[in-house]
């Protein structure tokens, strides 16, 4: 596991909790190097009730929780690159590309998940990070692209958020027989360290615990995690169990 690692794409303080802290802890502790990336500060989200901070110190209260958060799914890369919130989609299409290419050519992942091409919820940022992640895997492996930013890296698999939102999908029964779900990981060991990164998100509190901390089946919740696979080695059957699965991975 040691030559395996994994690199997470969102758009905000929270996203990467509430997807894949998980896959996150699970891996980790196997020994996959994880990254993540945060395209914003989340800093025109809630403030907790009541507010735990002034409204022009949100978002470096939000990157604070991001920190803690990462630290307990353990990330070992950390960027945030600082963009408004819901202003993603008019980022400069040239600075978020060199800071996505710098990433990947940094961590040089073989699986990267970020969300669907619809942003799970149609969410702006959510919609803006999954088109700029797509483009920016595709550059790191091009050496015509920011020959200064690192050695081209080629992912293998990028992996998306599934079409409907989890919590919806898990109550709706088998989440194999769903369409769209083409990795069904088991992350139920690591359930206690999710609570903990939801908690960490302090500000977030009432959308984190009508989603999850206060629902009687917070069990199954936090029982997988799932994505679809975008692009990556042909699957033999679907679902797989592993991220990593059908990847041959390349050896120092």
């Amino acid at each position: 596991m040691a030559d395996r690692r994994l690199l997470l794409v969102f758009a905000h303080p929270d996203d990467e909790t509430v997807f894949a802290a998980g896959v996150s802890s699970r891996y980790s502790e196997a020994g996959v190097r994880v990254g993540l990336c945060t395209a914003t500060l989340g800093d025109r989200g809630k403030r907790g009730q009541p507010p735990i901070c002034e409204p022009g110190e949100l978002g470096r209260v939000r990157q604070a929780e991001l920190v803690e958060a990462a630290r307990i799914i353990g990330v070992s890369m950390l960027r945030v690159f600082g963009y408004p919130d819901r202003g993603l989609v008019s980022a400069s299409v040239d600075l978020i590309r060199a800071q996505l290419v710098e990433a990947v050519r940094a961590l040089r992942p073989q699986v990267v998940i970020t969300f669907d091409p619809n942003g799970t919820n149609l969410h702006p940022d959510h919609v803006a990070v999954s088109r700029f992640t797509s483009e920016a895997v595709a550059a790191a492996a091009d050496a015509r692209w920011l020959p200064d930013l690192g050695a081209v890296h080629r992912v293998s698999r990028l992996l998306w958020t599934v079409p409907v939102r989890p919590w919806v999908l898990l109550r709706q029964g088998d989440p194999a027989l769903a369409p769209g779900v083409d990795f069904v990981v088991d992350v139920a060991k690591w359930s206690e360290r999710k609570i903990k990164a939801l908690r960490a998100h302090r500000t977030q509190h009432m959308a984190l615990d009508r989603i999850f901390l206060r629902q009687p089946d917070l069990p199954r919740l936090l029982s997988v995690e799932v994505f679809r696979q975008a692009w990556g080695p042909a699957l033999p059957a679907r679902p797989v169990q592993d991220l990593f699965g059908g990847i041959a991975i390349e050896r120092p």
